[in-house]
């Protein structure tokens, strides 16, 4: 059997998450401000959101993942798929705090955000088999610039959202059926 190298997993996975959420967002701004055709599924009348097509796909995902464990290239392709199903998912995550909320939620964004560090710390952290005592001060020192940074993107992001948040929310009820 084929050793799987976990970063590399954990990159793909990073790679397909920030892919999708950059790509779901543009298409809902698109679709939104009227740039492209509605490419939004409804069931009955009801408006299908991504975060169910997410959800079926972890759950496809993660059924594979157990049952067939797979090796190699299909671990890769199974990693890559992981990542796309948890961007569809956590990229509405405000809707599952908020059911009938707006999709320009803060709570979603911050969600992705948390999401794709530990998705980064697991492609790119040391493995826990080679962490030595020396490592400890480097990894304080790192959570404490990560924490900084997390505050500094939060601070921002409450910026970001007073100045834009009132056209997307604008956006959003004009193009509501």
């Amino acid at each position: 059997m084929l050793q799987v190298n976990v970063h590399k997993l954990a990159r793909m996975a990073l790679f397909g998450f920030i892919l999708t959420f950059i790509a779901a967002r543009a298409f809902v701004f698109l679709i939104m401000a009227h740039r492209v055709p509605n490419f939004y599924f409804f069931l009955e009348g009801t408006h299908v959101h991504h975060l169910n097509y997410g959800i079926f796909l972890l759950a496809v995902v993660g059924g594979y993942g157990v049952f067939r464990r797979p090796c190699g290239r299909p671990a890769e392709l199974t990693a890559l798929a992981y990542g796309i199903a948890m961007a569809l998912t956590f990229d509405e995550f405000g809707m599952w705090l908020h059911l009938g909320g707006s999709y320009w939620q803060r709570a979603s964004v911050d969600a992705v955000i948390v999401v794709a560090a530990v998705l980064a710390l697991c492609a790119y952290m040391r493995s826990i088999e080679r962490f030595e005592s020396r490592h400890r001060w480097a990894s304080v020192v790192l959570l404490l610039a990560l924490a900084g940074f997390c505050w500094v993107i939060y601070a921002a992001g409450l910026r970001l959202g007073d100045m834009v948040g009132p056209r997307l929310h604008e956006l959003e009820a004009s193009s509501s059926p």
